[in-house]
């Protein structure tokens, strides 16, 4: 077990306006706000963030700086969205945070890095206080907790942890060890490799999951030539996981994945986002979505979508507009938000729509979540581009926008995702 510590949150005054269409709306007609939100929610938004400050180096120039690993918590309460804040100086990034549901009742689950931390917080007092599971230098050029999924990995009852890690290419398991604390146990390394997507399911059906990474070179942000892959581990029945490549992106790569049963049909498929290719700062590929089943030859998933994008970072899962059919959101770098629909027959090119084109961040995080409760669930997502967190509900017609906050400074930020979460794990002072 790791260190036992109290952080006092950081108290944030700012009442946010209540619900109503922004200056900015998408430019399809008729967009606005289709729904009356209730006053208070139970649910409310956890985002994960770097932030940055600009300071003076030895040459007089002014650079980036990052601060404190930094939790905001987005809480609908009196008519109006509430914002409250917690940072830990023991790393200078939240790469993911989320609820976790074991032994002890509901926790908050970070992966932090450098350092790199998989930590649990308890509501306690009005705050929150922080067990560290997992710390540890890989020995790098960095040390993050890059993601992390929670399932019953075993079929014992108890949740596991599935974890990807920068840049060393660490994927481990933390198991409950039936005594109060996790057991880790690694599945695989490689040196100057970047895991940046963790997901879980079971794609053959046979009831024991399955747990899914997407290892690929060392970032290129300019799209030039980056290798990856998407592999299989499934730590219930193999030693080490016995891991298998179940993509084989060849020069392309993935940094996001997801794993669900989208078309109903009782099994889970993986979906792969493909980013970009450029060369010559022209852009060959776009941002491609591949569908893969549990015997899909690796080289060859079915491409459902395309975007004229060098990257998309998120990929949810949802039913927007209540009909009882699944469909994906696909957030993109520069080209926005698009609403992926499922045909009668999956593996076929999906319907592409355009949700909001002016939308946009480096990783541009985004959910699906029905916080409100009336069998739709709305998108949430974070504009860093616009410095907003907006809210996007099907109106019969479309997704429909909506600001829901507003930074109040010119602070660099970058959000690395966003989780509903219960009231009760949210600080109150």
């Amino acid at each position: 077990m790791g260190r036992l510590g109290r952080l006092t949150p950081l108290a944030l005054c700012a009442v946010l306006a209540a619900c109503g269409a922004d200056e900015g709306q998408p430019s399809a007609p008729g967009a606005q706000k289709s729904d009356l939100l209730a006053d208070s929610l139970p649910t409310a938004l956890v985002l994960g963030l770097a932030q940055f400050e600009q300071v003076e180096n030895e040459q007089g120039r002014m650079v980036p700086r990052p601060g404190a690993a930094r939790l905001e918590f987005l809480v609908r309460e009196g008519g109006a969205w509430t914002v409250r804040a917690l940072e830990d100086t023991e790393s200078n990034v939240f790469h993911k945070a989320m609820v976790y549901r074991g032994e002890g009742g509901d926790r908050l689950l970070t992966a932090g890095g450098t350092a790199a931390a998989i930590k649990l917080w308890t509501a306690a007092d009005g705050g929150l206080e922080a067990e560290t599971l997992w710390s540890e230098d890989f020995g790098g050029k960095w040390s993050r907790m890059r993601d992390v999924e929670v399932a019953d990995l075993y079929g014992d009852g108890s949740a596991s942890m599935a974890v990807a890690t920068h840049d060393q290419g660490v994927v481990a398991i933390l198991r409950p060890d039936g005594q109060g604390g996790f057991a880790v146990e690694r599945l695989d390394h490689k040196p100057d490799t970047f895991v940046h997507e963790i997901e879980i399911g079971d794609l053959d059906g046979d009831g024991v999951l399955e747990v899914y990474a997407t290892p690929s070179e060392p970032n290129r942000l300019d799209g030039t030539v980056q290798t990856g892959e998407v592999v299989r581990y499934v730590p219930a029945t193999a030693p080490g996981g016995n891991r298998t490549v179940v993509a084989d992106l060849q020069d392309r790569h993935a940094k996001e994945i997801f794993v669900g049963d989208v078309d109903g049909n009782g099994t889970d498929e993986l979906y792969v986002v493909v980013e970009g290719h450029a060369e010559g700062g022209s852009l060959v590929h776009g941002v491609e979505v591949r569908r893969y089943e549990a015997d899909t030859d690796p080289r060859e998933g079915t491409v459902i979508a395309e975007v004229s994008d060098r990257l998309a970072r998120f990929l949810t899962m949802g039913d927007v507009d209540g009909d009882g059919k699944s469909e994906l959101v696909l957030a993109t770098f520069s080209q926005g938000l698009w609403l992926l629909r499922p045909g009668s027959d999956p593996a076929a090119p999906w319907r592409v729509e355009s949700i909001d084109r002016d939308s946009g961040g480096f990783e541009h995080a985004s959910i699906l979540a029905d916080l409100d409760g009336d069998g739709k669930d709305e998108l949430y997502v974070a504009s860093d581009k616009h410095k907003q967190v907006r809210r996007y509900v099907w109106d019969g017609v479309r997704m429909a926008r909506e600001v829901i906050y507003r930074r109040p400074d010119d602070r660099s930020i970058f959000t690395w995702n966003i989780m509903p979460v219960p009231v009760s794990l949210v600080p109150s002072n």
